[in-house]
């Protein structure tokens, strides 16, 4: 069943379709991978999903609702959360302090008020904070300063605030961009634990190796339309996808 159902999904810049009637949905339970070469579209696809551009053409359900043209924090409230390609952090406060303002940082509150309106936060949500950073593996860092922690950590940081707002549908922008194979194997396997917990994922990856080892189904974006969708085998496959964007040694990435 379709957790998530766009149709005939357009974005016009100018007069130039930056996505063009694409057609894209998402099962509950899983794993999907968005990819294609810099310009093709991936990330003005998830900007139009979570709702931070509106769609000149086209429709967008979720769980049978009809979210289209609906503001970002009324998907975010309807279990739609998204990470971002550069790592949205707050670098002079803690990992926890993070991790809580990700509570409420797809809500209608806002950052501004979240951080301005109060001074402390109860104790529930300082347990949950928790909570998440133990499943991501940065318990021990709940006290360090964001900014003092490597690359892969705050990236990690990233999903783990989104994590906190409970999503159903998680969409990762890039997740493993800048790390190295250990890291990116960590993150990867992430991934797959957090579906294994209930949670849907759509993902934007360059990282082939990370996408073919994850995602169980790919959609390849080429000049903003649709140019192929499949398994991960069938895609690798695809001459059209060869040509396009993957090159001959994508098995062995």
């Amino acid at each position: 069943m379709s957790l998530l159902e766009a149709r005939n999904l357009t974005r016009l810049f100018g007069g130039l379709a930056a996505v063009n009637h694409v057609d894209l949905s998402v099962d509950e339970g899983e794993i999907v991978g968005l990819i294609g070469p810099n310009g093709a579209g991936k990330t003005t696809c998830f900007n139009l999903l979570s709702g931070f551009l509106r769609p000149t053409l086209g429709s967008i359900v979720l769980a049978g609702e009809d979210i289209t043209g609906l503001r970002p924090h009324q998907i975010a409230s309807r279990g739609l959360i998204r990470t971002f390609q550069l790592t949205t952090l707050f670098q002079e406060m803690t990992a926890l302090e993070n991790v809580l303002l990700g509570l409420h940082l797809h809500s209608d509150k806002g950052p501004r008020r979240v951080l301005f309106g109060r001074r402390a936060f109860p104790a529930d949500e300082i347990a949950r904070g928790r909570e998440v950073l133990e499943f991501t593996g940065l318990v021990s860092h709940a006290d360090q300063l964001t900014r003092n922690l490597p690359h892969g950590h705050q990236r990690v940081l990233g999903i783990a605030m989104a994590l906190a707002a409970r999503p159903r549908l998680l969409m990762l922008d890039e997740p493993v961009t800048g790390m190295n194979l250990d890291e990116s194997g960590r993150v990867m396997e992430l991934v797959k634990t957090i579906r294994g917990r209930g949670t849907t994922i759509l993902l934007v990856e360059h990282n082939m190796r990370a996408v073919m080892g994850t995602c169980e189904r790919i959609v390849v974006l080429n000049f903003g339309q649709k140019l192929a969708e499949g398994t991960p085998a069938e895609v690798s496959t695809s001459p059209d996808v060869i040509q396009a964007y993957l090159g001959t040694g994508v098995n062995h990435a």
